[in-house]
């Protein structure tokens, strides 16, 4: 299969561009998606290709907009909305939450909403007050939605195409600080990535790291440079509802020792879910306690201090150490 170098933005852009001309019933909806291609452009050209009536600029009403796909996709369209920042998200909270994730339930079987929900996530580029808010937690604790966050152009692409395939709804999460981050060989001809099968990363022997989108490329980086000191293990979730049980737990019972890193803050985060999971079924394998690095519990600050929120390598390779010489 022909490869080609790509970003995340050119990733997206390529499967929304292929997965349109496959299926006429994908439409692409949002702020701004069409005539600017989005605020970070990864909807670029799609108008152009596909005209206004399936890429459309929407108003600037995030509850809107989810209430008019939910309505589409349970008539028979697959719409594929943008949520412009992450935490812009919130304002749809009760048409998602209580509407799109409930209606295969509720009307036990008969309506299903085949919904893709993209949202520029995380922070790392210096944005302004509520565009950078971690709202994984609130939509992984909802039944009905499935949350996916790939950590880079080959699995965003393969990932995104299969959530383009669901009856359900799902959330797409886009590591916005690595939209342009770095390059990857990506195919250039369609394929898929499973929804709900995490990825090791990279193998080792010492300690497992288990991370998700942007934070799995500092824990890759974190991994490299500790190398001679320690083997480390990464395990990219890639999704984060429905979970992979069986990848994670493999890994933690082969190392023994087990990091858990993201954004988001540390109380209530879903470290602590996954901390949880490992201490009811591998806690005989575990040789020291299970670590967290996480945002501190407080609001997402402003970009002067935007650094000292978001893990870096520094806290990640001394959680690390704490595990190995616990």
């Amino acid at each position: 299969m022909p490869v080609e170098k790509m970003n995340l933005v050119q990733a997206i852009n390529a499967c929304l561009a292929q997965e349109m001309e496959r299926d006429p019933n994908i439409l692409l909806m949002g702020e701004d998606v069409g005539v600017d291609g989005g605020v970070f452009r990864v909807t670029d050209g799609l108008q152009a290709k596909f005209g206004p009536e399936r890429v459309v600029d929407s108003p600037l009403a995030e509850s809107g907009i989810a209430g008019t796909a939910i309505g589409m996709a349970a008539y028979g369209m697959r719409p594929v909305i943008e949520m412009q920042f992450d935490g812009f998200a919130y304002f749809a909270l009760h048409q998602l939450v209580l509407h799109a994730a409930k209606m295969r339930n509720r009307t036990r079987g008969r309506i299903t909403v085949p919904l893709v929900v993209r949202a520029p996530f995380g922070g790392g580029i210096r944005a302004l007050e509520l565009h950078c808010e971690p709202i994984e937690i609130s939509f992984i604790n909802t039944p009905g939605i499935k949350v996916v966050c790939p950590s880079n152009p080959y699995d965003a692409k393969g990932l995104l195409a299969s959530a383009l395939q669901e009856k359900d709804p799902v959330l797409f999460l886009e590591p916005k600080r690595l939209y342009r981050a770095f390059k990857d060989d990506v195919p250039t001809e369609r394929f898929t990535v499973p929804i709900g099968e995490a990825k090791i990363a990279r193998e080792g022997k010492d300690v497992t790291i288990i991370s998700y989108g942007a934070m799995t490329r500092t824990c890759l980086n974190t991994a490299d440079n500790i190398k001679s000191e320690i083997d480390c293990e990464v395990v990219d979730l890639r999704t984060l509802s429905p979970l992979d049980e069986k990848t994670i737990l493999d890994s933690a019972k082969k190392t023994g020792r087990v990091v858990v890193v993201h954004e988001a803050p540390k109380s209530g985060g879903f470290g602590g879910e996954l901390a949880a999971l490992i201490a009811e079924k591998a806690l005989m394998n575990l040789q020291a306690p299970i670590q967290r690095v996480t945002a501190p519990d407080v609001p997402v600050p402003l970009a002067k201090l935007e650094e000292f929120y978001i893990p870096d390598e520094f806290r990640i390779s001394r959680a690390i150490r704490n595990a190995m010489h616990f």
